[in-house]
């Protein structure tokens, strides 16, 4: 083994391009799982101190920024993805020197971007509210909030390119740690804010803005220390130009495809807005449930991604479609299990999400349970289309990857809106779009890994024959 091995492992990261790969994809699946669960259940334990604590208008302007800020920072986000793919390509290659200038021109990117659309999302949050069409008795509550929140952005963005750098050596550990501790201490200073000091929105913006901090700075300090070629030492920050467009590359195309995934949302909104009161508190209670089977199979698109990028960077592409079969095999699992379970329990699971008269109840059940009928048991579709995703994006088709989605999901979605569902004003139709879309989708990118493998195959292939003919000569 050499050195460069030995001090990857002594860092906690993993070469994924060795041993078996089924046991090591798991391995990485399981704490990106557990994160996302436990993301959500600090996410509702919000919800609960709000709707139980504070004002009556708190939980609809809350409730009411969370588009505005996904427009936000998905695009930032979307460029973590790219550091994190860059990486991973850059560790399977065993490369140092390339690791170093990732790291460093990752996490300065992570830093000025945050701070830049933070600022952009602090002075220009009440035009966006008002954009979207935000009730005037929730909007200066609304306007609060995302003024706080976006005092945040910048070490939240920070968190999310050290996660990926970690991700992306094979460390899915740490993320999971920092996000238990800064998860908590979200929770006891929701409950102090609001409950003890009567702050209401602020209240609860300021708990999420320190859970931030403290996350940032865990996983700012394991990488000052850590023991690899992945140590981050804040005085060699610089923007080296080859590296921060490589992660342009794949993380501009993801940050605008979630972007834009926000917007088509907004749309669908608005047209679940139209059935009234009950069918969007139907739709609220059963889109949370479904979160979890999401984060579930999500887990498989970052290990899909990761995999890819280590092997492409170690030169074994020819491992990929295995990788590409195994996620498949297991988000479908997933995704088939957790649906089927989640939609026999959903009479059970709804009733926790809804309090008041019975009528009110059994309505809020039957429109949620007529959702989750066609979602919950169709998603595992969502999820192989989301490997397929992290596929390309691993083979750096990132570009490739969002016009599939944006065309198959987005535009899909949109026609469908001012379509099909503008003749039959029905809630089944409406919901139908999605899991039309999922398939579409799932076909296009089918085709798409299989045509950009071939191409990676036979470059590949090339590359080592011209290799073996210099060595020859």
């Amino acid at each position: 083994m050499d050195e460069v091995e030995k001090r990857g492992q002594s860092a906690g990261t993993t070469d994924l391009t060795e041993g078996p790969i089924f046991k090591k994809m798991i391995l990485y699946a399981l704490p990106i799982i557990f994160t996302g669960v436990l993301q959500l259940l600090f996410n509702t334990a919000d919800i609960i101190v709000v709707g139980n604590f504070a004002s009556e208008t708190a939980l609809a302007a809350v409730g009411s920024t969370g588009a505005i800020i996904n427009l936000i920072v998905n695009l930032l986000i979307g460029l973590s993805v790219g550091a994190g793919v860059s990486a991973a390509r850059i560790f399977g290659q065993k490369n140092d020197k390339g690791m170093e200038e990732i790291v460093h021109t990752s996490m300065l990117t992570a830093i000025v971007g945050g701070v830049l659309f933070g600022a952009v999302g602090f002075v220009f949050s009440k035009y966006f509210l008002i954009w979207i069409n935000t009730p005037d008795n929730v909007i200066d509550q609304a306007t609060l909030y995302v003024k706080i929140y976006c005092l945040g952005i910048p070490f939240s963005i920070v968190y999310n390119f050290g996660a990926s750098i970690l991700r992306a050596v094979g460390d899915t550990k740490r993320p999971l740690y920092f996000l238990v501790i800064s998860g908590v201490i979200n929770v006891i200073f929701n409950l102090f804010f609001v409950i003890a000091l009567n702050m209401d929105v602020a209240g609860v913006a300021t708990a999420t803005v320190i859970s931030q901090v403290i996350s940032c700075i865990l996983v700012v300090i394991y990488l000052m220390r850590v023991d690899g070629s992945h140590r981050f030492i804040p005085k060699n920050m610089r923007f080296e130009p080859y590296r921060f467009k490589q992660i342009l590359l794949v993380g501009i195309p993801a940050g605008f495809q979630a972007a834009m995934f926000s917007i088509s949302n907004l749309l669908i909104q608005s047209s679940i807005n139209y059935f009234g009161d009950v069918v969007m508190s139907a739709n609220a209670a059963s889109g949370n449930i479904e979160g979890f089977i999401y984060i579930a199979m999500n887990s498989f698109y970052h290990t899909a991604l990761t995999f890819t990028g280590q092997h492409i960077g170690a030169k074994k592409a020819e491992k990929i479609k295995k990788i590409a079969i195994l996620c498949l095999v297991s988000v479908s699992v997933v995704g088939l299990t957790l649906g089927i379970l989640a939609r026999l329990l959903g009479g059970f699971l709804l009733s926790l999400y809804v309090s008041g008269s019975t009528e009110y109840e059994n309505k809020v059940i039957e429109y949620g349970l007529t959702r989750m009928t066609i979602i919950s048991l169709t998603y595992f579709t969502f999820g192989m289309s989301d490997v397929f995703s992290g596929l390309l994006r691993g083979m750096s088709k990132s570009f490739t990857a969002m016009i599939i989605s944006l065309a198959c999901i987005c535009g899909f979605r949109i026609l469908w809106i001012y379509t099909v569902f503008a003749v039959c004003k029905d809630l089944t139709i409406l919901y139908l779009s999605y899991p039309i879309s999922w398939v579409l989708c799932l076909i296009c990118q089918l085709i798409a890994f299989i045509v950009s493998y071939k191409k990676v195959l036979k470059h590949e292939k090339a590359k080592k024959e011209a290799k073996t003919a210099n060595q020859a000569a």
